[in-house]
């Protein structure tokens, strides 16, 4: 995907639970496209959410990662490490008039249909009650002359377009306390050098955000691929809160063939008497980000 280089990849999952095959798709296509292009692979570990972190599900992961021999490079980052540079990141954008306390409550985030109105912008909030941080849109654009309109080329989905005055001032500290999805993922992204993500097209309603944040924070711009997610029988993506099963880790070989299928690679001449090397091997030599369907989604009953 792209020329950059190096190139620098990531995948980076939630210790909610073990991982399912939803997870193996996405991390196979995030190896398989940093592999390819001769790139870095790296695995972070997204564990700032502890109310839904399940135990020993870090460990977990990794176990099933390597069992799959989607072996990463270099040390593992994990996020519950980095506060003080999410803190920093905060700290900046709030002193830039870009940052702002916000202490809407659900009920009327939920009649607006979570669009924020910028209804806390100019308000003061008392210190004592529990308050968000948004990012302020509007300052971004029309103080630091950042383009409302986010547009980019997605590898698979196609050409992209959103503008983020439309969607409303976003958190970036959450309400609990916790630092939300969007400052970390974009503060460690710029640290890491990542030049290219693939991941599942659930996150793509997002990427406009974090590519207007990373433009504040004056990151590189990243390359974007955004696969098909497998969906259930009611249209939900398969998930662990969705409690997905767990991937079977002692099927490795069959885990692989089966969604290499779904990110369109021949695997005819391929089987379980392959070893896991054996598979990633020839994967790799045939991979092409051209060849995944252009969908934002694929039934689980299709790949059973």
């Amino acid at each position: 995907m792209g020329t950059l280089s190096p190139y620098i990849g990531r995948f980076a999952p939630s210790p909610s639970g073990p991982l399912h095959t939803g997870s193996i798709l996405c991390a196979l296509a995030s190896y398989l496209d940093a592999k390819a292009n001769a790139g870095t692979w790296l695995v972070r570990m997204e564990d700032i959410d502890p109310p839904r972190e399940e135990p020993g599900a870090k460990e977990r992961i990794l176990k099933t990662l390597q069992q799959h021999s989607l072996c990463w490079d270099g040390e593992i980052l994990y996020q519950s490490t980095r506060s003080s540079a999410y803190t920093e990141a905060l700290t900046n954008l709030k002193a830039k008039q870009l940052g702002y306390h916000c202490d809407c409550n659900r009920k009327r985030l939920l009649s607006i249909n979570h669009i924020y109105d910028g209804h806390c912008r100019n308000r003061d909030i008392l210190q004592q009650l529990p308050y968000s941080i948004r990012l302020n849109c509007d300052n971004a654009v029309h103080q630091y002359g950042l383009p409302p309109e986010i547009t980019f080329k997605d590898a698979i989905q196609g050409v992209q377009k959103e503008n983020v005055l439309e969607q409303g001032d976003f958190v970036i500290h959450r309400k609990d306390g916790l630092f939300a999805y969007q400052l970390a993922v974009v503060v460690d992204d710029i640290y890491q050098g990542i030049t290219h993500i693939v991941r599942g097209a659930d996150l793509l309603d997002t990427t406009a955000k974090q590519i207007f944040l990373t433009k504040l924070l004056q990151g590189q711009a990243i390359n974007y691929g955004h696969i098909p997610v497998i969906v259930d029988s009611t249209g939900a993506k398969l998930s662990k809160q969705n409690h997905a099963p767990a991937v079977n880790d002692e099927t490795p070989q069959a885990n692989l063939l089966q969604v290499a299928k779904l990110l369109g690679l021949d695997c005819s001449r391929l089987s379980t008497q392959h070893s896991t090397r054996e598979i990633l091997t020839s994967l790799i030599a045939q991979w092409s980000i051209k060849n995944i369907p252009r969908q934002r989604s694929i039934a689980y009953e299709s790949i059973q």
